[in-house]
C-alpha cells in the first residue's frame, strides 16, 4: 500500500510542477506572488479531483493560505519558490493522502475478507447457495471487491 501512497505523491508532485509552471509562464515571474500562490492552490486541488478517488476535496481558504505562507516563505521575500511551493502543497494535501489511504484499506483488504466470509454464510441459502460455491473464490471477492468500489464511489459523488 505504500507504493500505491508513493504514487499518489508522484501524481501530487507532477500536478504541482505543472501548475507552477503555468502560473509561472502566464505571469513570466519566477516565483509565485500570494495571488498567484492561492489561483495555483486552485489548480492544484482541481486536478487532484480529477484524479484521485474517493471524495472531492475542498480547497484550503485565503486566511489559511496567508497564513501559511508565511510559514513556507523561507526566504522571506513574500514569494513563494518552485521548492518552497511542493512543501506548501503536501503539507495541505496530508489529509489527503489519509482519507485515500483508508479508501485504499477497505478497497484491498477488507472487502476481500468481507467477501470470502458472506461467500460462507450464503453457501447453504436455498437458490442462491449453488450459484455461489460454484464461483471461485477469486471470482466472487473481485465481485464483491468491485461492488464496494462502486458503493464508495456512489457515497463520494463521483
Amino acid at each position: 500500500m505504500g507504493q500505491i501512497l508513493d504514487k499518489f505523491q508522484g501524481q501530487i508532485r507532477k500536478i504541482t510542477d505543472k501548475v507552477f509552471d503555468h502560473i509561472k509562464n502566464f505571469d513570466g515571474r519566477a516565483n509565485l506572488t500570494f495571488e498567484d500562490l492561492y489561483i495555483a492552490i486552485l489548480l492544484v486541488y482541481n486536478e487532484m479531483n480529477k484524479k484521485l478517488p474517493g471524495p472531492h476535496f475542498d480547497p484550503p481558504s485565503k486566511e489559511l493560505v496567508r497564513e501559511k505562507m508565511k510559514e513556507f516563505d523561507l526566504n522571506l521575500d513574500g514569494e513563494i519558490d518552485r521548492e518552497e511551493f511542493g512543501a506548501f502543497i503536501q503539507r495541505l494535501t496530508v489529509d489527503t493522502f489519509i482519507v485515500v489511504g483508508q479508501g485504499l484499506i477497505v478497497t484491498l483488504v477488507v472487502a476481500p475478507t468481507v467477501a470470502v466470509a458472506t461467500k460462507k454464510a450464503t453457501e447453504g441459502v436455498p437458490g442462491v447457495g449453488k450459484v455461489v460455491q460454484r464461483l471461485p473464490n477469486s471470482v466472487y471477492a473481485s465481485l464483491i471487491t468491485l461492488a464496494i468500489v462502486l458503493f464508495q464511489r456512489s457515497t463520494y459523488g463521483a
